[in-house]
């Protein structure tokens, strides 16, 4: 799906609207909209077949404008408003947000006050007059955002040790903002953090006011392209933000505890070299602005957050990662910029594109510049690639989530196992038709959503042959095939993980 303009203002629905269908036609309307308000309100979702109440029918978003206010200490709820534009798919009754995580305290629907109930993990909003098919809406929830969670529900805000960054991936941006909270309705966001003084506020985009005010600072950021929204970051710590410049005058920041800048600094200023070599593989960085976000806190991952990946502090301070293996996991969240933030999933059995292909740069990037041969770690992963089927599912059929685990489809089947579909086409079309691929996928989707079977057509188009049975049995099939060019390479009895390949280390 693509991104929706930007709407107009919406304007309050005129009260005369239904009073001009005919009086036979109103009553019965009237007397469905009574049946529908009667009965309860019930959570939604689009079907994923992994997150099945994730998302919302009936309406497009086109913008978030989000506001939060911290009090300064990240154990207390902050203040917040959301308010979502949105165009409508369908006459609506009700609207479902996905929330699960917060107070609400009031809701408007284009300026009138509206009704509102929880049912399972969704916001379910009543306007007081229906919505049709086409029209514009904006939805205002005033609310509150709780970094603290129970022990069963971790993700959305990451307490740091001097303030808070986001974490939603894959399912938990609804614990922190009211929204459509899954990667097929992406939408413009504006951030407006207020933080009292002495802290430093940032958020995705590039920033558009700073605003002090008796004691407090309000810091604005607004993205110049769609995003999803589990690709949404906020951080607020005493932070250092350091510019410099990538290729074509790229805005490149990156926002570092402020304590932690002179050690900081030897890793950040590779960012840009790394930027030319990716745009040397795909084309030109899809974006305003990128950088790194240097969380003090522990996560246990590394997330591709859109114009601001987040990285554990320990990454670049631990001896005991040499220094190949912590370039190419920074490869790996830049990579995500292409290949899951500006070309989303539009499922997430459809995850194996964005992890497949950061690991493959990742994996690239350290043969090229480490002297870390691609077959050898290929070669691995083939050999361990029938077990990971087994535990995780197919590369484009994982797995559902165990227990409601939000990083429970981030297995090594949609890392280095979708990586190994990636170098199987290599081998079956050959090199420079598989460079062609790549730069074809992120122009063609730029901005936009796309699924395993577009990727397959569009592998197929520019390779000249017909590549369904070959993705057929790489993507789907509970057995691993015969490497094309490689017939000695084997299903191993153990698992000899291939470099690189730690849970650690991967951008969920």
């Amino acid at each position: 799906m693509l991104h929706t303009p930007h709407p107009p203002t919406p304007r309050p629905r005129a009260w005369s609207r239904r009073r001009l269908r005919a009086a036979a036609l109103l009553a019965s309307a009237v007397s469905v909209c009574l049946v529908a308000a009667s009965a309860p309100p019930t959570p939604l979702g689009v079907g994923d077949r992994l997150f099945p109440h994730l998302g919302n029918p009936g309406y497009d978003v086109a913008a978030y404008d989000l506001s939060f206010t911290y009090s300064g200490s990240n154990s207390e709820p902050l203040k917040a408003v959301t308010i979502i534009d949105a165009r409508t798919t369908a006459d609506l009754e009700r609207v479902n947000l996905d929330f699960a995580h917060g107070k609400v305290d009031s809701v408007e629907v284009d300026g009138e006050p509206a009704g509102f109930a929880t049912a399972g993990e969704d916001l379910v909003v009543t306007p007081e007059d229906a919505l049709d098919e086409g029209e514009w809406t904006r939805i205002t929830v005033r609310h509150s955002s709780d970094p603290v969670y129970p022990e069963d529900r971790q993700g959305g805000w990451v307490r740091t040790a001097d303030g808070l960054a986001m974490a939603n991936q894959a399912d938990v941006a609804h614990l922190v903002f009211p929204c459509n909270d899954h990667p097929s309705d992406k939408a413009r966001f504006t951030f407006r953090v207020t933080a009292p003084d002495g802290l430093t506020a940032v958020a995705n985009g590039l920033p558009t006011g700073v605003d002090p005010t008796g004691g407090t600072t309000t810091w604005t950021y607004r993205t110049e392209h769609p995003m999803a929204t589990e690709l949404a970051q906020v951080s607020i710590g005493r932070s250092t933000v350091l510019h410099r410049t990538g290729p074509h005058g790229l805005p490149v920041r990156d926002v570092v505890p402020t304590k932690h800048r002179a050690a900081l600094e030897p890793w950040l200023k590779k960012t840009p070299d790394q930027i030319a070599w990716m745009e040397d593989k795909v084309g030109r960085y899809p974006f305003e602005t990128y950088g790194l976000l240097m969380a003090d806190a522990t996560t246990g991952f590394e997330l591709e957050t859109q114009t601001l990946s987040l990285f554990e502090r320990e990454l670049f301070t631990e001896p005991a990662y040499p220094a190949w293996y912590v370039e190419s996991i920074m490869v790996h969240e830049l990579a995500h910029q292409w290949f899951g933030n500006s070309v989303s999933p539009g499922t997430w059995s459809d995850l194996w594109l964005n992890e497949g292909h950061a690991t493959w740069y990742e994996a690239l990037y350290a043969e090229e510049t480490a002297d870390k041969p691609m077959a050898a770690r290929m070669k691995a992963a083939y050999g361990a690639s029938d077990r990971w089927r087994t535990a995780g599912g197919p590369p484009a059929a994982p797995k559902p989530p165990k227990n409601g685990s939000k990083t429970g489809i981030f297995r090594s089947n949609v890392y280095d196992g979708a990586a190994l579909v990636l170098y199987a086409l290599r081998q079956e079309i050959g090199r420079p038709a598989f460079e062609r691929v790549e730069r074809a996928w992120v122009t063609r989707h730029r901005d936009g959503t796309a699924s395993t079977a577009d990727f397959v057509r569009l592998a197929s188009e520019i390779s000249g042959r017909e590549l369904g049975d070959f993705f057929q049995a790489w993507l789907y099939g509970e057995k691993t095939p015969p490497m094309p060019g490689h017939p000695d390479w084997k299903p191993t009895a153990t698992d000899r993980a291939p470099a690189a390949a730690t849970g650690k280390t991967h951008g969920e």
